[in-house]
């Protein structure tokens, strides 16, 4: 158990997280959302977490676990064409996860999810997560519309709004 990654967690404050994503922001990322699963057939759901509970850190859950769990709680997995991706942002380690579904990381592997996720983390970094943000969604809405076109029938069925826990 590292204390000092405990202590992080246990001492950022819901609204730092707040601050991060204010509600323009979240709007901005709403639509950049919206505006990528239109050229694609993927579903995206994004979602940012300040700092994890003490059962969670008293389990050893890193940012990557603690995506996946949620990629299932949030059932981003239960697409019709198994097409979920979920962007997890862990504000406190300042890690960004993307967890893709086996219909999508078939065609697009992880080396394409690594590199936009460090990105993400050097913009949060300078603090600019908007931009950030915006410019992953844009990055994994090129390799989605590039190995997921969208199709004649491309239905909404996550919320595109992201979530902050």
């Amino acid at each position: 158990m590292n204390l000092k990654r405990m202590f992080r967690h246990l001492s950022y404050p819901p609204w730092r997280t707040r601050r991060a994503f204010p509600p323009a922001t979240r709007r901005a990322i709403e639509t950049a959302v919206a505006a990528s699963e239109s050229s694609h057939r993927g579903e995206l759901r994004f979602v940012v977490e300040g700092g994890l509970d003490l059962p969670l850190l008293l389990r050893g859950v890193d940012a990557h676990t603690r995506a996946i769990d949620l990629f299932a709680q949030l059932h981003v997995w239960d697409t019709e064409e198994n097409s979920g991706v979920l962007i997890y942002v862990q504000l406190a380690d300042r890690r960004v996860e993307i967890v893709a579904d086996r219909g999508i990381n078939v065609r697009v592997g992880s080396t394409g999810w690594q590199a936009i996720c460090r990105d993400m983390e050097q913009a949060f970094a300078a603090g600019q997560f908007e931009a950030g943000a915006l410019s992953g969604l844009a990055a994994i809405g090129r390799l989605l519309a590039a190995h997921f076109p969208a199709g004649i029938d491309n239905p909404d069925e996550l919320t595109n709004a992201p979530t902050l826990l």
